[in-house]
């Protein structure tokens, strides 16, 4: 589903204009891209688990050259959905 259809999906459950549709996701995606920069955890209720992780710096081997590599730290991103969608996807088979 692109941003497109969420915005109109959204707009018709809200009975709101496409702009205020499109302003309340991006708060919302700038609240969770703010949070995460701060290392923090969010938590939605019934979706799940947004967090940002920092991955250590590493030492990586080409296997054809033998040649080794420091990789660089790297702060990823990384999103556990609920149970409640978790049991709903096993169920829907």
């Amino acid at each position: 589903m692109e941003h497109k259809e969420v915005v109109k999906r959204m707009q018709q459950r809200l009975d709101c204009s496409k702009e205020e549709v499109e302003s309340m996701l991006d708060a919302f995606c700038n609240i969770i891209v703010e949070r995460c920069q701060q290392m923090d955890t969010i938590m939605i209720q019934g979706l799940g688990t947004f967090e940002a992780r920092k991955k250590m710096e590493r030492i990586s081997v080409n296997p054809s050259t033998g040649k080794r590599m420091l990789i660089p730290p790297k702060i990823t991103m990384v999103f556990k959905p609920s149970n409640a969608i978790k049991t709903q996807l096993k169920t829907k088979k």
